[in-house]
């Protein structure tokens, strides 16, 4: 087996936490819809970095990892909202939204540097 894969790794923790979360949210507060829009942005990351990490050319794997990318700027942005509205503790927030601008920055890196070799 080859050495680790970072974003491999960061992107299934990140998203076994989101399953996590998102099942207590619904257990305990009865929230549904914003929990729902959080599990399919959340868990799609690490999809799509699997997805890419198969993929069949260059161009194959960057598009899968502009969708996770995309998909975890969108989890950001459900993490805060939930956050803000009272859904999520402080503690518990600050964790996942620090989690997911990590993924976001691996990710840039990513396809800052796939773009630039040729």
């Amino acid at each position: 087996m080859k050495g680790s894969n970072i974003i491999v790794e960061k992107s299934y923790v990140f998203a076994l936490d989101i399953v996590k979360l998102c099942f207590y949210i619904q257990r305990e507060k009865k929230e549904y819809v914003l929990s729902r829009q959080l599990l399919k942005s959340g868990t799609s990351i690490g999809a799509n970095v699997e997805e890419a990490v198969g993929g069949i050319s260059k161009a194959d794997f960057l598009a899968k990892m502009q969708i996770a990318y995309k998909e975890a700027r969108e989890s950001h942005y459900w993490i805060r909202l939930m956050k803000d509205s009272m859904l999520l503790e402080e503690q518990v927030s600050h964790k996942m939204i620090n989690n997911c601008e990590e993924l976001l920055k691996i990710l840039s890196a990513i396809l800052k540097t796939g773009k630039s070799v040729k």
